[in-house]
């Protein structure tokens, strides 16, 4: 990978991996809901940016789940830049993610960066 795609990776330094990381954000982050999407943020201990997905059974069979989890990775890419630097974010599939499209699910993503970024005094 080289040239310019470098930013648009995402390697595992940027991703949750250990359920006790998960458990920890969901435990006591910032919940913010969209129709598709719950983003449950919690300032990163390691003063950097990682994001970690979650897609249940509930949002529907293995091929709906895993097309769910790649357009998330795929929006991840392109737009972590918009998340606050300093962030543990997991990103939760609600149950009608498996029948949005793409665009639905990056516009959740979008809603979900610009109110986390905004101060959290701030309702929806």
């Amino acid at each position: 990978m080289a040239g310019g795609s470098e930013d648009k990776s995402f390697p595992k330094e940027e991703r949750l991996l250990s359920r006790r990381d998960f458990l920890r954000v969901q435990g006591r982050g910032r919940k913010v809901t969209t129709p598709h999407l719950i983003g449950v943020a919690l300032p990163s201990k390691e003063n950097r940016r990682r994001v970690g997905l979650t897609v249940s059974a509930k949002v529907g069979n293995a091929v709906k789940r895993n097309r769910v989890k790649r357009w998330l990775r795929e929006i991840v890419r392109h737009e972590k830049a918009s998340l606050p630097a300093s962030v543990d974010l997991v990103l939760i599939a609600r149950p009608g993610a498996a029948d949005a499209d793409y665009h639905l699910l990056h516009r959740d993503f979008l809603e979900i960066a610009r109110r986390l970024s905004a101060p959290a005094s701030e309702k929806r």
